[in-house]
């Protein structure tokens, strides 16, 4: 079951990479113009910097909190309701300005199935072995 180990931290990483790149590249530095777009098309256009860059840093907080392990089933239910909501938004509000447009909701429920699977296959399969 070692394997198992490996393959879950392995996605682990990956997935708090994807959070602290989207957070701290796209969100807090402002190097895809297109996310703050997205948030003054949704919230509106007066504090839209501000706002990208708070939702970038609670990005970067997302990915050291799945790093920490800490309560990682309400973790992932956290990343699953917000990915889904964002892209429900997004779909709705923002087409135009998503990087692959509708077909992103797509990308979304690959990563939401991703998040599933490492925590309640692979995680729940670790914990009951003990091999974690």
């Amino acid at each position: 079951m070692r394997s198992l180990s490996t393959i879950h931290r392995i996605l682990t990483f990956f997935i708090a990479i994807v959070w602290f790149v989207s957070g701290l590249i796209c969100k807090v530095l402002n190097l895809v113009p297109r996310h703050q777009e997205i948030v003054a098309r949704i919230l509106g256009n007066e504090h839209s910097r501000l706002l990208t860059f708070l939702i970038g840093l609670c990005e970067i907080v997302m990915a050291i909190w799945i790093l920490t392990n800490f309560k990682s089933k309400f973790n992932a239910i956290a990343q699953i309701t917000v990915v889904a909501t964002m892209n429900v938004l997004e779909f709705i509000l923002a087409p135009n300005l998503l990087l692959w447009g509708r077909l992103n909701a797509f990308f979304a429920l690959l990563f939401i199935g991703l998040i599933y699977y490492n925590e309640f296959v692979l995680n729940t399969k670790l914990n009951l072995q003990g091999t974690k």
